[in-house]
């Protein structure tokens, strides 16, 4: 398609850092091209493509804001995964002093690029599935409003060629240390997120 299409680069990472770092790489080649936002979103088909021009539309209209995807599940939605989610959100919930970030996995999302940037350079984290929830945290702590817009989301199962790179154990554990290390950076920030919540 890049062949085809001036509009269209492909970068490719030498090794495989993460979803994070790759994410980051990209943002960073955006900034010096000169745009001021990016949309992210997977590449397993999960994530609406059609929703795109909606979701550019609503950060147009909120240049500060980022632009959450708030996922409408379907009957393929596997159980396990749902019980996590409302695990993490609660936890973001309450680290964010209920920001209104609606689900803090989901990754079809519009960002402002700059202050995103930042908030990674300073973190030696992020890098890895921990880039969802704590770019929201993050961003946030910040004062970078939320604007949440449904999207549906489709999970494959592999005889339609669903290939899901998530691990239960590695991840969790992973999502769990995040948590736990972000709670002493809400601490810090408690006066200045309860000064906001009641402003």
């Amino acid at each position: 398609m890049a062949r085809t299409d001036p509009g269209l680069r492909v970068m490719v990472r030498e090794r495989n850092g993460g979803k994070g770092a790759a994410l980051l790489d990209g943002l960073s080649a955006a900034r010096r091209e000169g745009f001021s936002h990016a949309l992210t979103m997977d590449a397993d088909g999960q994530h609406p493509a059609d929703c795109i021009r909606a979701f550019m539309s609503a950060s147009a209209a909120a240049p500060q804001a980022m632009i959450l995807g708030d996922p409408v599940f379907d009957a393929s939605a596997p159980r396990i995964r749902l019980r996590g989610r409302r695990i993490a959100n609660w936890c973001t919930n309450i680290e964010t002093l209920w920001a209104g970030v609606h689900d803090t996995l989901f990754g079809f999302r519009v960002y402002p690029i700059v202050p995103l940037i930042e908030v990674m350079q300073r973190s030696r984290w992020m890098r890895r599935f921990d880039f969802d929830p704590e770019a929201v945290v993050r961003l946030a702590w910040r004062g970078v409003p939320v604007v949440n817009l449904p999207a549906p989301v489709q999970y494959f199962t592999v005889e339609q060629g669903g290939v899901s790179h998530f691990n239960y154990w590695r991840d969790n554990v992973l999502l769990t240390s995040m948590y736990l290390r972000l709670l002493a950076g809400f601490m810090i920030r408690l006066p200045l997120l309860l000064t906001r919540r009641v402003a």
